[in-house]
């Protein structure tokens, strides 16, 4: 049994077999040809759960997502979705997903769409109920070709959720979405959670997997290097940011005081970021800087991630 790279204050990601996973990993790799998309993952994700999959391009999220929908075999490893084999979950209906690359047929309306994949399943979701959940109760009759992007994300949600699945994989889901979209659609996901079903969903959203998920995975380089709540990853990044008003602020001074990692000038707000908080602010104190309005704030989930995968802000 592999176990799994983590981060001080992030829980052992080493995994035991359990019939109420939602997802298991164990030991998993998966090579294209001189590629290792997955090296040595074991990852146990339990039921009812809503869990961010977080990664730089390339870090291997795609892959993990075709493995546990059966589209992928992997290279070495044990895969269960469900506790089954993925394909025999998807196969009995139990898993429903939402892919970025999925397109709508055209010449068809919102409604016959979701009635048609309803009717691929052996208990799916009351139509109105799916229409409801995924907001699409005024858009019911309308053709796909006069959908915004943000509305035709709607709909493949609701063909996801069609079926009434056990699990639901989500990825990109609120590309296109304004910002009222996006909230109402993760109120959604949280009802969805409440009543027992098991989210996973991959984003590029820091914000979004921060109040969402109450559990975040993060690959890099085909790994998982983190692996617990966004309380729990915020610790990885001893970083604070400091935001202030200073009249003719000089960023080569500000970058030279104790701490100082990067400091960001536009007109009076300064923003700077420091690795010890504490120290910088006393070297303020200390200097000619006439500075007011200071705010120190914790470490963002955007620091942390950038922390975990070694990547810089300029990145």
């Amino acid at each position: 049994m592999h176990s799994a790279a983590t981060v001080t204050g992030v829980r052992d990601a080493t995994v035991s077999s359990s019939r109420s996973s939602a997802i298991l990993f164990d030991g998993v790799t998966k090579r294209y040809r001189d590629t290792t998309a997955l090296d040595s993952v074991s990852l146990e994700l339990e039921t009812g759960r809503t869990v961010a999959l977080l990664g730089p391009n390339g870090a291997g999220k795609s892959t993990a997502i075709g493995l546990l929908l059966g589209l992928l075999s992997a290279t070495s490893g044990t895969v269960r979705t469900l506790g089954v084999d993925p394909r025999e979950a998807v196969a009995r209906g139990r898993v429903g997903a939402m892919l970025q690359s999925s397109s709508l047929p055209t010449g068809s309306r919102v409604r016959e769409l979701v009635e048609l994949v309803r009717s691929l399943y052996p208990e799916p979701m009351p139509t109105e109920e799916v229409l409801a959940r995924a907001g699409l109760e005024g858009l019911a009759d309308r053709g796909v070709e006069g959908l915004s992007g943000g509305e035709a994300q709607r709909v493949r949600f609701a063909l996801a959720i069609a079926g009434d699945p056990e699990l639901v994989f989500l990825d990109e889901p609120t590309v296109g979405m304004d910002v009222d979209s996006r909230r109402s659609f993760w109120a959604d996901m949280r009802r969805l959670a409440a009543a027992g079903r098991t989210i996973l969903f991959a984003t590029h959203y820091l914000d979004e997997a921060d109040q969402a998920a109450d559990r975040i995975v993060v690959l890099d380089r085909g790994r998982v290097v983190a692996d617990g709540s966004a309380a729990d990853l915020k610790t990885a990044t001893p970083e604070r940011t400091l935001r202030f008003t200073l009249d003719g602020a000089e960023a080569g001074y500000l970058r030279n005081l104790d701490g100082t990692v990067a400091v960001d000038v536009r007109g009076e707000v300064v923003t700077m970021v420091s690795r010890d908080s504490d120290a910088t602010v006393r070297a303020l104190a200390r200097s000619d800087v006439a500075f007011a309005n200071l705010e120190v704030t914790g470490p963002s989930l955007e620091a942390a991630f950038l922390a975990l995968t070694g990547r810089n802000a300029d990145a």
